[in-house]
């Protein structure tokens, strides 16, 4: 008879490798949670964890991009509110402006009231998002939009922007600026059309107009009602301006909760695909523990063997 104890001994060798790197593995899983640690596990499911950890990511970033885009919204929101509220303050004034027993005096004061008005319309307009731009920086400028181009106040005003507004690097259509150009420097007719007639303008007529000394009544009458007509105007598109934000800050609501669904969709997948059955796992390990102890007990089996034990 004889005895292969080099066979023997082989074999027993490798297969106390194998049940040791088979415990090794799950001992991984287990301390780790996850089924798929390397893609060399399950090349399938590695691949399905990594396309779900890229949609995360974007999720992520759509998030930032639509959290910077409520905050830049919500000051335009709220500088476009102040301006409604400035421009019905200047309309009032317009309005007590056309009493005719006004003297020269009376009427120079609610112009320089206008003046004012319009410093701060300027400063709303000039309003910076907190992050270095501009909320009506249109297309986006490092500089203030809006600028007096003549030292005698009130001058002419221009944008310094390009019409437009800037859009978030995100999946989602949000945007980081208003177009300065089109809420500031137009209005609207009655019919909700945009004209050219732009909020300074408006204002630095009507108080030409008012500065007027030994004005006629009938000169009078064509400066209240024709700066009426030009505040009707700017503050109609200014209004049209802030529902246009209102809206957008509106729609944000449901952005959120879609970039939400798809970051949760995106997370039970990745989970789905990775992730450890610990019950199932716990007992593979117990399994496998009495496999490596039986595959040590032969191997000390093997080791004993020798031509001369046999004989003996």
């Amino acid at each position: 008879m004889r005895l292969s104890t080099a066979y023997a001994y082989e074999q027993s060798i490798n297969n106390l490798q194998n049940r040791q790197q088979d415990l090794s593995r799950t001992q991984g899983q287990l301390t780790s949670g996850k089924r798929v640690n390397l893609a060399s596990d399950d090349p399938t499911a590695a691949a399905r964890a990594e396309r779900a950890l890229a949609s995360i990511a974007r999720n992520d970033s759509d998030k930032r991009a639509l959290d910077a885009s409520r905050n830049a919204m919500g000051i335009a929101e709220s500088a476009l509110g102040d301006a409604v509220e400035l421009l019905q303050s200047a309309r009032e004034t317009m309005v007590a402006a056309g009493n005719g027993s006004y003297s020269d005096g009376e009427r120079d004061a609610l112009a320089k009231k206008l003046v004012e008005i319009r410093k701060q319309l300027l400063s709303i307009a000039n309003r910076p998002d907190g992050s270095g731009g501009y909320v009506f920086g249109g297309q986006g400028l490092s500089d203030t939009p809006f600028t007096e181009v003549s030292n005698t106040a009130p001058g002419t005003v221009q944008y310094n922007g390009q019409r437009g507004r800037i859009q978030a690097s995100s999946s989602e259509q949000v945007s980081l600026t208003v177009d300065g150009q089109r809420t500031w420097m137009q209005g609207r007719d009655e019919q909700g059309n945009l004209v050219g007639v732009n909020v300074f303008d408006a204002l630095t007529s009507a108080i030409a107009g008012l500065q007027q000394s030994n004005a006629t009544s009938t000169d009078l009458r064509a400066t209240v009602n024709n700066g009426l007509k030009d505040l009707d105007k700017v503050m109609g598109n200014m209004q049209a301006a802030r529902a246009e934000v209102g809206e957008a800050l509106n729609r944000m609501d449901g952005i959120e909760s879609r970039i939400g669904s798809l970051k949760l969709a995106a997370q039970n997948e990745k989970s789905n695909a990775e992730d450890l059955d610990m019950i199932e796992a716990i007992s593979r390990f117990q399994g496998q523990q009495a496999g490596y102890d039986a595959a040590l007990r032969s191997y000390a089996a093997v080791q004993k063997m020798s031509l001369f034990q046999y004989i003996g």
